[in-house]
């Protein structure tokens, strides 16, 4: 159902095991964006990839704290959902924020 405030669509997608969700596109102007339901877990493995790839240098620094956000915006490409690292506005559909935090090892052994 197209938004009349701009170009965008609700596509739905399917989050796997029946879970359905609409997504909010933005439509380009060279292609209708309807699709019919679309798969999901493209973009899930885009963010668990992302994730590992930053995540990979921060583990190696070892730093005490570390907080990582980036958004992503969803689009459509070929008919399957993609997943675009977007600048840090509001414009972003998801935002993804990654934590780690080294608590110091206690030489006591745990119960």
């Amino acid at each position: 159902m197209p938004n009349s405030d701009s170009l965008t669509e609700l596509i739905p997608v399917d989050l796997g095991d029946g879970v359905i969700a609409q997504i909010e596109v933005a439509e380009t102007g060279r292609e209708k964006v309807r699709a019919g339901t679309l798969p999901f877990d493209s973009v899930g493995r885009a963010i668990a990839k992302i994730s590992q790839v930053i995540a990979a240098p921060i583990q190696a620094a070892k730093p005490t704290k570390a907080t990582v956000k980036y958004g992503l915006a969803i689009g459509i490409e070929q008919g399957s959902l993609v997943a675009a690292i977007v600048r840090g506005t509001g414009t972003a559909n998801l935002e993804i924020p990654l934590e780690w935090e080294n608590k110091p090892k206690s030489d006591k052994p745990a119960p």
